[in-house]
């Protein structure tokens, strides 16, 4: 197998899964919107990123603040005589 040939052959699997990725975030081949789809596509995937990284904060919140019980002290350590 040559270079060339194993260049071709990531470039069709890279288009590939691009293509699979525009159709999953739901742009359409059709005609109309055709010349759009790749900025379709790079808007919504923005817009995904966004969601997961807030998510990816909130939950580490959550994980972060799970089970902090703030302890109580006893009211005659404060009193000193």
């Amino acid at each position: 197998m040559s270079y060339l040939q194993m260049v071709n052959d990531n470039e069709r699997l890279v288009n590939e899964v691009i293509k699979v990725w525009k159709y999953t975030l739901g742009s359409f081949n059709d005609e109309k919107t055709e010349r759009y789809d790749n900025i379709i596509c790079i808007l919504r995937t923005g817009i995904l990123l966004t969601y997961l990284l807030t998510n990816v904060f909130i939950v580490a919140g959550v994980i972060r603040h799970w089970n902090s019980i703030k302890s109580v002290s006893i009211d005659t350590e404060y009193i000193k005589k």
